[in-house]
């Protein structure tokens, strides 16, 4: 690519914008979970002014998992495919019950319904766990090819194989959401 020293290159990118909250306002991580599902195709605004009463009735996994698709249907009927997402996440309550059982790493992430590599890596970086991958959103599609990093590709999970094998493991946790913030 462009440079050979890609971290060196990259850290005044990082230091901008390290340890910056997501764009979803979420208190805790089952509340990140159940927002980076919505977030699929929708904006992280839309998203943040659906979620105040859908969570005031529904705090916690258990919450959802007592009650039905049809209760929890018109708090969700603003977001974008709202019935497969709700059917995603009222099967997902159904499965772990509560939020202590919500998963720490990727690979269980993934395996559940609604959540793919990039929303996985949101919620890991979000709640400091153990960086797996690199977050590749929209608008690191968009910036990534830009500055060299990556061959111009429309898919996320291309672009982040590419990422990962470009960029140091240390930069992992960082680079996805300064990017991202970038691109912004």
């Amino acid at each position: 690519m462009l440079f050979e020293n890609w971290k060196e290159n990259l850290e005044p990118l990082i230091n901008k914008y390290k340890g910056r909250k997501h764009p979803l306002n979420y208190n805790n991580t089952y509340q990140l979970l159940i927002m980076v599902i919505l977030s699929a195709q929708d904006s992280d605004a839309n998203i943040n002014n659906i979620a105040i009463p859908l969570f005031e009735k529904y705090p916690n996994l258990e919450s959802v998992s007592n009650s039905s698709i049809d209760e929890i249907t018109p708090y969700l009927i603003k977001v974008r495919n709202y019935q497969t997402k709700t059917n995603w996440i009222f099967d997902l309550a159904q499965l772990l019950k509560t939020n202590s059982n919500i998963p720490t790493n990727l690979t269980d992430l993934i395996a559940l319904k609604g959540i793919g590599r990039k929303s996985a890596n949101v919620i890991l970086r979000e709640m400091n766990q153990k960086t797996e991958g690199i977050i590749v959103d929209l608008h690191v599609i968009r910036v990534a090819p830009r500055i060299g990093l990556t061959p111009k590709y429309e898919d996320g999970n291309r672009i982040e194989k590419q990422l990962m094998q470009q960029l140091p493991y240390e930069i992992w946790n960082e680079i996805g959401m300064a990017l991202s913030f970038l691109g912004r």
